[in-house]
Formats: structure tokens, C-alpha cells, sequence
């Protein structure tokens, strides 16, 4: 059995909620997709909650239960790529709509195996038995510099290039997407969540929740904590578990 769980909120500051998600059931699978927009007061929204309709359609219309794992690598690569191709096309007609694009971390789990596929700096991580670990690599000016060793994770932190991202969704006719499969034991449990979260929840706070609260309550939890630190984003987490 499968459990989701799920919340996304405005934050403590923005007028706006430019991140969307969605996720579901289907065929003996389930499937997640969070991206953060950005472009103006709704060029952000547009793009996210494009890019989000786009994914969840092709998934929804494509996936069936005996692809292999570069089938559904292959199916979430067709989507995306249609998702950017929406967004930056609708961005070259509509003038006030100029510049707007959106991260995408997305992901089908079946059985215990994950694919994954992403674009910016939405995240997904597993938690299991006590422990919270990364499984995407941001694609930020503040990873490249922590790869070179110009600064640490840490000082990222609190770099003020931080939100400068180097790939998203609808700025380009072109997308480089980067691919993962990963293992979700019995138990464990798949997070798929943006920035608002994890600019102001670190490792440590996110996993003393999960552990010390009923999953259908973490992500509000998570939420909570977020705007707690700080809230000057939007927030979105959506939870995954093989239980």
C-alpha cells in the first residue's frame, strides 16, 4: 500500500503562490510532479501550473504498468520536454508573459523502484529508518561553486546568489534534464519539495519530524516550520510512502 500526502502554501511574505504540484495513483504506480515558477506577478504561476498539467497529462495518458525503468525515463522525458516547449512558446506571444519558466522535479514510483527526472532546484529526497538523504543534485550557481570548492554547504546558505538557478522550464526551446532511478523500501518514504521548504528547514528539523509525527501530518508540519524560519516563499512538499 501507498500513502501520499501532500500541502503547498503562499508563505509568510508573497502575494502569490507560484509553485504547483500534483500526483496520483495509476496503474500500480504513483507519480508526483512540484515546480516553483518565476516571471512576474503571473508569469510564475502560468508556468508552473502549466508545466505541472503537461507532465501529469503525458503520465496519466502514457505510463502502463509493464514499461522497464528507460521506459518511463523515456515517457518522463517526452513530457517535459512538451512542458518547456508550452511554456516558452506561450512566453513568445504574450509579451507580459517574457522571461517567465519553472523548476520541475518529478517522479513514478512502482513497487520499490523511483525514476526521477528534474530541472532547477526543487528537490527529492528519501527518509528511511531515521535518516534523510539528497537524491538531486540542484542545479544552481551556488551547487557549482560548492562542487569547485569555492565555498561550503553551509555558506551557501546564506549566499545571496542562492535562488540563481541554471536550468528551468520555458526560458529556453532547449531543456537538459537530469535522470535518477532510486530504491523506496518498505517503509520509506519519497519527499518532492521546492525551495520554500528547504531554504529555511535543514536535514536535521525535517527528518525530527518525520519522525516524531504521523505522516498524513508531516507535510503541513514541514510547512509550518518553513514559515516559522522565515516563510519569504512559497512552500511545497509532497510525501510518498511505501508502506
Amino acid at each position: 500500500m501507498v500513502k501520499i500526502a501532500s500541502k503547498s502554501d503562499i508563505g509568510r511574505v508573497r502575494s502569490s503562490n507560484q509553485d504547483s504540484f500534483s500526483a496520483g495513483e495509476i496503474r500500480g504506480a504513483v507519480w508526483a510532479v512540484v515546480c516553483d515558477g518565476m516571471g512576474g506577478a503571473n508569469g510564475g504561476n502560468i508556468a508552473s501550473g502549466k508545466a505541472v498539467k503537461t507532465i501529469s497529462d503525458c503520465i496519466t495518458a502514457a505510463y502502463h504498468s509493464d514499461m522497464s525503468a528507460n521506459g518511463i525515463s523515456a515517457m518522463l522525458e517526452s513530457a517535459i520536454i512538451a512542458a518547456n516547449l508550452n511554456i516558452y512558446d506561450e512566453a513568445a506571444e504574450n509579451t507580459d508573459l517574457a522571461g517567465m519558466g519553472t523548476t520541475v522535479v518529478a517522479a513514478i514510483a512502482y513497487g520499490e523502484s523511483i525514476i526521477l527526472a528534474h530541472a532547477g532546484d526543487s528537490r527529492a529526497y528519501i527518509y528511511e529508518a531515521g535518516a534523510l538523504r539528497q537524491i538531486t543534485r540542484d542545479h544552481s550557481v551556488v551547487q557549482k561553486m560548492i562542487e569547485r570548492g569555492e565555498i561550503t554547504p553551509d555558506e551557501a546558505r546564506n549566499d545571496p546568489r542562492k535562488n540563481v538557478i541554471t536550468r528551468a522550464l520555458g526560458v529556453s526551446e532547449d531543456i537538459e534534464i537530469e535522470f535518477g532511478e532510486e530504491v523506496l523500501p518498505k517503509g520509506a518514504i519519497l519527499i518532492l519539495c521546492t525551495d520554500g521548504l528547504t531554504n529555511y528547514v535543514d536535514s536535521g528539523q525535517m527528518s525530527n519530524i518525520i519522525d516524531n509525527n504521523k505522516f498524513e501530518d508531516c507535510p503541513k508540519l514541514l510547512v509550518d516550520a518553513a514559515n516559522s524560519g522565515g516563510g519569504t516563499d512559497n512552500i511545497t512538499v509532497v510525501m510518498i510512502k511505501n508502506d
